[in-house]
């Protein structure tokens, strides 16, 4: 044997163990990794909720004299499903009021529950529960949901059951804590739950559709499917795009005119708490696209790209088709491109067979000009999506998720490109807001009867 082989052998004496044993021991390892970060979040969990019961004392107090005058029971149950599919009741003070939801954290110091995770179901949801999500119930149910925290900012697009997995797979106590934290300003910021949502929205005179991110692209995808119609545009508005449409006469025209107007931002939401109605969810571009990409490989409808610098386009298409295959482009052109060759443009689109295009020009320059050529080009849906090529081709990064839980996208965008975006979010927002408190004053009621 060479000397560098008798080192190596002796140096992984792990090496030297059969197959089969060398796997237990790995997985030995790991769970007693587990387990070990499991006892860490129990005492984290332990030590919050005591120190919440010491500090909220004087709530128990108010809440037990409250009872006592009405001769009534202090402490009420439902019942719940939570870790290994246990059933537990999960405690509130009896009536309304201040600190209803306290007693919660009894649960918590009986390990009923946990300050992060699924949200605790009822039997009959828990029994809907596909196979696939059962490792849900693997973790102990949590005051704080990431499914629960995203609604609340309008970014919960995906299926409960997929945030529930996520979190028992990626579950760490520095990731449980920051989950608590970001759940403190969603809470203020999150929709009222006893206030209806209305089906139309209304800022500056221009229309917004409230709707999902579901029932959004189902929506496109039923006019992409149907070419005997008229084709419909399509515009995203965010608090900068408000602003302009404020004081641009011809852009406010065309969104007035356009077939679906959809909220994009996290400014949309703070100004509809402002006008005190919920936004169901924030339905920006980017967060579409890929499941409006996804969907139209399971439908075979195409889609041209158009806009942006030169092999952007390109970019997003290759990275969309290698992300869902069966994905069609039926074209993407940059759109640095002359009044001269615009009718080339046109007529590419229009012969490539498309059924959804996008076009990425920024705001209002691409609305104009799809209202301009809208009877010239054939293809069912048409929709503005300003900066989204910048992100899918990988030029501009997109701000990590907890980022967009706290609806700070913004800051991630300024701190990219600050002396381009410092007016638009630094000044502009405040003037948006601004405008919206104006509007609350003279009408409070921000509903609108309009597109369909």
């Amino acid at each position: 044997m060479s000397p560098a082989r008798a080192h190596a052998t002796l140096a992984s004496p792990l090496a030297r163990r059969p197959r089969r044993l060398r796997v237990t021991w790995v997985r030995s390892f790991a769970g007693v990794g587990r387990v070990v970060a499991d006892l860490a979040r129990r005492a984290a969990d332990v030590s919050g909720a005591l120190l919440l019961l010491t500090v909220l004392s004087p709530v128990w107090i108010i809440r037990g004299a409250i009872g006592l005058a009405h001769q009534e029971a202090l402490i009420e149950h439902d019942r719940r499903i939570g870790r290994f599919r246990e059933p537990f009741r999960l405690l509130r003070f009896s009536g309304t009021g201040i600190g209803r939801g306290l007693p919660v954290l009894v649960n918590i110091l009986r390990g009923d529950m946990s300050f992060a995770g699924p949200r605790p179901m009822t039997q009959q949801e828990a029994d809907a529960i596909p196979p696939d999500g059962l490792v849900r119930f693997a973790v102990r149910p949590g005051l704080v949901s990431r499914h629960t925290l995203q609604k609340r900012t309008g970014i919960a697009h995906d299926a409960e059951v997929s945030a529930d997995r996520e979190h028992y797979y990626e579950q760490t106590l520095r990731g449980d804590l920051g989950l608590v934290a970001r759940s403190i300003p969603a809470t203020i910021l999150g929709n009222r739950d006893e206030i209806a949502a209305p089906p139309f929205l209304d800022f500056f005179g221009v229309t917004i559709v409230n709707t999902t991110m579901d029932e959004a692209i189902d929506w496109i995808q039923a006019r992409a499917a149907d070419r005997d119609r008229t084709p419909s545009q399509i515009a995203f508005v965010n608090p900068d795009c408000l602003n302009i449409a404020h004081a641009h006469e011809e852009y406010r025209a065309v969104l007035q005119g356009s077939d679906r107007v959809l909220p994009d931002g996290i400014g949309i939401h703070v100004g509809c708490r402002l006008l005190g109605t919920p936004l169901k969810e924030n339905v920006n571009g980017t967060d579409l696209f890929p499941r409006l990409c996804e969907r139209a490989a399971q439908t075979g409808q195409s889609i041209y790209l158009l806009g942006a610098r030169p092999g952007l386009a390109m970019a997003t298409a290759d990275a969309m088709q290698a992300k869902y295959p069966g994905l069609a482009i039926a074209g993407a052109r940059h759109g640095y491109f002359t009044q001269e060759q615009e009718q080339d443009v046109i007529d590419d689109i229009n012969a490539s067979g498309a059924s959804i295009l996008l076009v990425a020009f920024g705001v209002p320059r691409q609305e104009l000009w799809l209202a301009k050529t809208r009877d010239r080009l054939h293809i069912p849906v048409q929709m503005g999506v300003g900066g989204l090529f910048d992100f899918y081709s990988g030029r501009i990064a997109r701000a990590p998720q907890w980022l967009r839980e706290l609806g700070m996208e913004w800051s991630w965008r300024l701190l990219q490109e600050p002396g381009r975006m410092w007016r638009r979010y630094l000044v502009g927002n405040w003037v948006f807001l601004y405008r919206v408190w104006k509007q609350s004053r003279r009408s409070p009621a921000p509903h609108a009867q309009g597109a369909s």
